[in-house]
């Protein structure tokens, strides 16, 4: 906006020197391009024009809403009269044989439209307008008073997405993707809660009380289905929080947080995440997978890195034994698979000694990914028959001792070794000792799934130097067999080669 300067709105230097600055109070709503509102329409007329197929599906969500639906239309589309045929008992649709009417909109809640052109669109948009009756007008935004989202249904819980009329199939996007997060059980909790919400609101006081309530049901609530049991749980637990008594006994629940990517987490562990109250994570899961957890649930560094300083077992053990007697749920977040390399027999034994509930999530493990980003099938039928996942360390960081090297050198064994960087170049001189063509193709990985992936291609005999190209600051994997003579490199492009004289190939990386 330009502002001219005039002799009336002037400021002298000694007035704009004794102003003071203007602050800008903090927006609490960002704008919003319409206004998100749910309709209670429970034993209410609504109007609908039209026989259409699209006319049908409005009538459908309508009576779905309770609304007693009136339809005006000469004709119907075969769908709508189906539809009609199997409306049941509970939901009520009424069919008139006839064109609407303005006396039809009189004491209606809500008025929909499917019409053949403008004119058509304007006479009724006028008509519900004058009786003031909300309106919509099926595809044409002009004769529209609201807009019909897509629809999450968990009833009671109903969430709806809209984007203003702008791009409707991103808004179904959306709908699918909130779909595989919400399981279908929450609706059976939110059913309980509508239940219960009377003896809470008598029972609790306001503030603290009620609050900590409803988080303890909502952790539950993306967990497992409600059982005969839960009912009878959640009022101990308002009477537990009315009286202060100390809370029942949480639980841990093992995740495993994949190779790194967030996309590849399963739907479980999503969820676990969401229902946390305290999540011990380790040093390589990434900041992405952590996102995905509920705000409120405190997040504490466990990791142990292989030559750095970490966290003993013992003391991680004692922590989510204390944790989960203090009543809380506990997701202790593994990178990859909790059950592979995880040291998640420990964790387990000593939670099953001390009583305390637990459960595995299983997650993606790195060699999984490696094999997926390369193109490489693990157990090609034309040169493997079986696939081994081998620790390259032991206890004391060295090369395990107790390892069945001339099982791990059979030529038709695909052999993927965790943790086994620093000792690469032995993990070479064994094998080839042991028999294993000294030409043998081998890939190692670093940072699977992760921005910044990287990988160098060779051979068996070249193993030190391309681990040495590689680095040893981030964990790696090292695949050994014939399979790795073809696939395709981190960044997409087909690679085939038979055997590999000297040097390999130079190091690939993704951004």
């Amino acid at each position: 906006m330009n502002i001219v300067s005039s002799p009336q709105n002037r400021v002298s230097p000694a007035d704009k020197a004794s102003r003071k600055p203007q602050l800008k109070a903090p927006q609490r709503m960002a704008d919003l391009a319409s206004l998100p509102v749910f309709f209670t329409l429970n034993g209410k007329r609504a109007i609908v024009a039209g026989g259409s197929n699209a006319a049908a599906w409005k009538a459908e969500l309508l009576a779905a809403s309770g609304a007693e639906v009136h339809v005006f239309a000469q004709d119907l589309d075969p769908a709508f009269a189906a539809l009609l045929e199997s409306a049941g008992a509970t939901r009520v649709i009424i069919h008139h044989t006839r064109l609407w009417a303005h006396e039809d909109f009189k004491a209606a809640a809500i008025a929909v439209a499917d019409a053949a052109d403008d004119g058509e669109a304007l006479a009724f948009f006028e008509a519900a307008c004058a009786a003031g009756v909300p309106v919509n007008v099926i595809d044409r935004p002009d004769f529209c008073q609201f807009r019909f989202g897509s629809i999450v249904n968990r009833s009671p819980v109903v969430i709806a997405i809209s984007t203003d009329g702008a791009a409707p199939v991103l808004g179904q996007a959306i709908r699918r993707r909130i779909e595989t997060l919400i399981p279908p059980a929450l609706a059976e909790w939110a059913g309980l809660a509508k239940q219960l919400r009377g003896r809470v609101m008598a029972r609790l006081a306001p503030g603290p009380q009620r609050r900590a309530f409803w988080e303890r049901l909502a952790g539950r609530a993306f967990a497992a289905s409600p059982d005969e049991s839960s009912a009878e749980e959640l009022i101990a637990d308002i009477d537990r929080i009315a009286t202060g008594t100390r809370p029942k006994e949480g639980r841990v629940t093992l995740v495993g947080a994949g190779p790194g990517d967030a996309e590849l987490l399963t739907l479980q562990a999503v969820r676990a995440l969401q229902a946390a109250d305290i999540i011990l994570f380790d040093d390589l899961v990434s900041d992405e997978v952590l996102e995905l957890a509920r705000r409120e649930a405190k997040r504490m560094l466990v990791g142990k890195r292989g030559g750095r300083k970490s966290c003993r077992q013992d003391d991680i053990n004692d922590m989510m034994v204390s944790l989960a007697r203090a009543g809380k749920q506990v997701v202790r977040l593994k990178s990859g698979d909790p059950m592979i390399f995880g040291r998640a027999g420990e964790e387990l034994a000593r939670l099953d000694a001390e009583g305390i509930a637990v459960s595995v999530v299983p997650g993606i493990t790195a060699a999984s990914a490696m094999a997926s980003r390369l193109g490489v099938s693990l157990t090609h039928r034309d040169c493997a028959q079986s696939v081994r996942f081998v620790t390259g360390h032991s206890r004391k960081g060295a090369l395990p001792a107790d390892i069945n090297w001339s099982a791990i050198a059979d030529p038709t064994t695909t052999t993927i070794f965790y943790m086994g960087g620093r000792t690469a170049g032995q993990i070479a001189d064994t094998l080839i000792g042991q028999g294993l063509s000294q030409d043998t193709p081998v890939v190692v990985c670093c940072s699977v799934s992760r921005p910044g992936q990287r990988q160098w291609r060779g051979v068996l005999r070249d193993l030190h130097s391309g681990m040495a190209s590689i680095g040893f600051d981030d964990p790696v994997l090292i695949g050994i067999g014939p399979v790795f003579s073809q696939g395709r490199s981190v960044n997409g492009a087909s690679i085939r080669h038979q055997v590999m004289s000297s040097g390999g190939e130079a190091i690939m990386r993704v951004g």
